[in-house]
């Protein structure tokens, strides 16, 4: 403010200068030493015009610092009011926790000081064993809620009671077999997962297990692909880590501390700084903001709580290289990276990845810094200008196709991301829609062009000399001429047209009438394309 106020003094000030310039114009032209091509009128308008410049330039300023001061102020109230709701929420939580908790503690003690009921007792009033005790069940219900292990909770994983046995007898590998072998039905298993964790007698060791072979010798394919069973085996080492975080988060009365212990979270510290060297040669445009490795490090500090010792920094820098996969805002807050989501989603925009950056705006509540719609349309237009270099009559078909795919990519995934966040208002999908109809015919019409320019197939001609049909002497060899329907679809036998021998000196003799399909204004033709002319009878 203070700077504020020293500009607008010395604006003010500005009328007095003038009229200092204008008495010393006035003496200068009085003594005439030089001769002044500038008269003072278009000098006072010159200074006048700058002072309203200025002056202007200045209240837009002060406008804006008050806007920016206005927003900062509802930003800081907004702020404030979530802040109260999340603490009323955890409030309430841990009250309903307490509630819970000495609910619990009442009823068993009641429970406990119940006589117990001998068989005889049954037939003078007393309840029988069938007829348990309103508070004994209460009791019961609550034990359950509470129970890390129950028999009830084991029950729920009916489809796959194998998971139960696996986890029983701590058998990652057999674990890691059965994933592989049903991962048709992935979507199931991962639910029952974390169910079937609860009875391993250590969950975390057996997760921790499980990661054995991660970074096992890579077995790529033939043609050139990464070995699928490798992958395989990272995206189930993901899953577990995933399964067993949601575990902990379920766990009302037992704390991350107990469940993982100290030898559990050093060898996962362990396993963390031996993978950490090998992330160093990861390319964040090859992956593409899908790699595996990076979101298993992720995943491992996220899991096991060890992210404090390790830089926050460096870490936070292969975000990037896990964009595009769905547990991302999740994962980067379970690492405490929510204030570092701003850098993140700059990164991702500079490197051409704005539907990314989209995704994660609007997770971490960020669009008023990173507005969708403009990412979106920049996404559009360097999409169109990578493809805009390739000039039809110089490019071969493939480079064409290349490009058409790349352009509806695109357009497929702003639409994904318009109707995903809702943004139909701001950004109408209908031009888009239509854009794709244009290249997908456009597409289509060259594969048709392509298609029909291509050679043919040579097709063999029916055997014969001359203008007639090939004959043969032996009457029991008869020749027939092949049916080309395909090559001239006009000119088609009905019969076949056979000779039996000669009949008299002057003409063959013809074995019924060869009927053929031919327009009059054609003449006559054989299968084999030459036109014949009939012989002259005598």
């Amino acid at each position: 403010m203070e700077d504020t106020s020293s500009v607008a003094t010395l604006i003010d000030s500005t009328t007095s200068k003038i009229q200092q310039l204008q008495k010393a114009f006035a003496e200068l032209e009085s003594h005439r030493a030089i001769t002044l091509n500038l008269k003072w009128k278009e000098l006072e308008e010159h200074l006048h015009g700058l002072e309203k410049s200025l002056k202007r330039r200045f209240h837009e300023l002060e406008d804006q610092e008050k806007e920016y001061e206005n927003k900062t102020i509802e930003a800081q109230k907004t702020l404030e009011k979530r802040v109260a709701a999340v603490v009323a929420k955890e409030q309430a939580s841990l009250e309903r926790l307490q509630e819970k908790r000495d609910a619990a503690i009442v009823d068993i003690a009641n429970a406990r000081e119940k006589p117990a009921i001998v068989p005889g007792e049954a037939q003078c009033g007393a309840p029988s064993m069938e007829e348990k005790p309103s508070d004994a069940m209460s009791a019961e219900s609550n034990l359950e809620d509470i129970k890390v292990s129950s028999e009830s909770e084991g029950v729920e994983v009916k489809s796959y009671p194998q998971l139960i046995t696996l986890c029983e007898e701590m058998d990652s590998k057999g674990l890691h077999k059965f994933i592989s072998d049903n991962r048709k039905n992935l979507a199931a298993i991962r639910e029952e997962i974390p169910l079937a964790l609860k009875t391993a007698a250590n969950p975390a060791r057996l997760v921790l297990d499980s990661l054995e072979g991660f970074y096992r010798m890579e077995m790529p394919n033939l043609d050139g692909k990464k070995d699928s069973n490798l992958l395989g085996l990272r995206r189930t080492c993901i899953m577990l880590m995933e399964c067993l975080s949601i575990l902990l988060t379920s766990q009302d009365l037992v704390s991350i501390p107990e469940v993982i212990s100290e030898d559990v979270k050093k060898q996962a510290k362990a396993i963390a700084e031996e993978w950490k060297p090998k992330l160093d040669a990861l390319d964040m445009d090859a992956s593409n903001g899908n790699s595996l490795e990076a979101h298993a490090f992720l995943q491992l500090l996220a899991t096991f709580g060890i992210a404090s010792d390790f830089n926050e920094e460096e870490f936070s820098r292969l975000i990037p290289m896990v964009s595009r996969r769905r547990q991302t805002a999740d994962l980067c807050r379970s690492l405490g990276l929510s204030e570092k989501m701003p850098g993140v989603i700059e990164v991702l925009v500079n490197s051409g990845r704005q539907i990314d950056a989209v995704n994660l705006a609007f997770a971490f509540e960020l669009t008023e810094q990173f507005s969708p719609v403009p990412l979106l349309k920049s996404y559009l237009k360097e999409a169109r200008k990578a493809s805009s270099p390739v000039k039809t009559g110089n490019s071969s078909p493939t480079a064409q196709n290349e490009v058409s795919e790349r352009e509806l990519a695109a357009l497929k995934a702003v639409i994904k991301s318009i109707e995903e966040h809702k943004l139909e208002q701001q950004f109408p999908v209908d031009p888009l829609q239509k854009r794709i109809v244009l290249l997908e015919k456009a597409k289509a019409d060259k594969k048709r062009a392509t298609e029909a320019a291509k050679p043919q197939p040579k097709r063999p001609r029916a055997n014969g000399v001359g203008y007639g049909p090939r004959v043969t002497n032996v009457a029991t060899e008869k020749s027939y001429y092949p049916r080309v329907a395909d090559r001239y679809p006009q000119y088609v036998y009905d019969r076949p047209y056979i000779y039996q021998g000669p009949a008299d000196n002057h003409c063959p003799q013809l074995l019924g009438s060869a009927t053929y399909n031919l327009s009059p204004s054609h003449g006559n033709y054989f299968g084999n394309g030459f036109q014949y002319q009939a012989p002259y009878l005598h």
